[in-house]
């Protein structure tokens, strides 16, 4: 790309500001246990971590969220929480960081999904997972489509993450996609591969290496395979765009009637993965949301990844640092 493209992309991360989206998915808690280790317990062959602090952070959807407020834009979400002190301490984060968290609805049946990492130094030693994956009630599913349908006009684009912890289920998909279209808004889908049907005529579906293999129903081993993979999707899901992430071998573009186009990883450390693709996501749809076309979105979301990969635990990028990156990368 050219030094002209640079300040293109510059201009559309500039623009970020003035996006809306929402984001409806399944919100999570993010519990961070820091510590180290200098001795093996004599009760069982594991680590003993000896605890220097602790730390939460929004995770899952409402890490998308964090993304999208941290770049700049104006945010909604919209999911469940608990009745309990975990789902507290989620919505007052998320309030802290300006997100909008009126959609965000208490359900006394399930507790707020809970994901505990134990790290030592710069090494996860254990994940503990706390939660309930039920599908959302039929009451809860239209108090939340009637708070979707509210908010709407607000936004330009609507983000639907879906980690298979209940809120993302065929009912609600049947409701907010159709809405979304209706109003012509982007709508962008970090998928779960039981629910492909019902994303059809999306924008943009972002599954990683291996949710993408399971779409097709084959192995996505070299770029033959991964340009059928692409053309796959494009037509079973009827999306505008699909953008495949590949870890370390970067991401790719997919486009109907557009030769897939390949974006190298810009990461240069890398030291935590955990979130990447709640970066790529918000940033991808920020940039078509900003006037981006699907290729330059991927430049700018290719390289947000690059620094968040390169920070411990779940992180957050912001516009400053996301230009300095991208103008990094022209001058490489």
């Amino acid at each position: 790309m050219k030094q002209q493209d640079f300040k293109s992309l510059e201009k559309i991360v500039r623009r970020f500001k003035g996006a809306s989206v929402m984001v409806v998915g399944d919100l999570i808690l993010d519990e961070f246990i820091w510590g180290d280790v200098s001795r093996i317990s004599p009760e069982a062959p594991v680590p003993v971590v000896w605890v220097k602090k602790e730390s939460f952070m929004p995770g899952g959807a409402s890490n998308v969220a964090n993304n999208l407020s941290s770049l700049g834009a104006k945010v909604y979400s919209v999911g469940v929480i608990g009745d309990d002190a975990h789902g507290s301490v989620l919505k007052d984060s998320l309030d802290g960081k300006g997100i909008n968290t009126a959609g965000v609805l208490v359900d006394g049946t399930r507790p707020t999904t809970l994901k505990t990492r134990v790290v030592a130094g710069h090494q996860q030693v254990v994940r503990i997972d706390r939660e309930k994956t039920d599908p959302l009630s039929d009451l809860m599913v239209r108090r939340m489509t009637d708070n979707i349908a509210g908010m709407m006009k607000k936004v330009d684009a609507v983000i639907i993450e879906d980690y298979g912890k209940g809120v993302i289920t065929p009912k609600l998909l049947q409701k907010v996609v159709p809405l979304a279209k209706r109003f012509d808004k982007i709508i962008s889908v970090d998928p779960k591969e039981e629910h492909f049907k019902y994303y059809k005529g999306i924008t943009v579906i972002t599954p990683n290496n291996h949710e993408a293999s399971r779409a097709v129903g084959f192995q996505i081993k070299d770029n033959k395979t991964l340009r059928m993979a692409g053309e796959v999707l494009l037509s079973k899901i009827g999306c505008k765009i699909a953008l495949v992430t590949l870890g370390e071998n970067g991401m790719a573009v997919f486009c109907k009637g557009r030769p897939m186009e390949h974006i190298p990883t810009v990461a240069q450390e890398v030291f935590d993965v955990s979130g990447a693709g709640d970066t790529v996501i918000a940033a991808y749809t920020l940039g078509l949301a900003s006037g981006g076309d699907p290729v330059k979105s991927a430049h700018i979301a290719n390289c947000a990844a690059g620094i968040v990969v390169g920070k411990v635990g779940i992180a957050v990028v912001d516009p400053g640092e996301l230009i300095d990156r991208i103008e990094r990368e022209f001058d490489r």
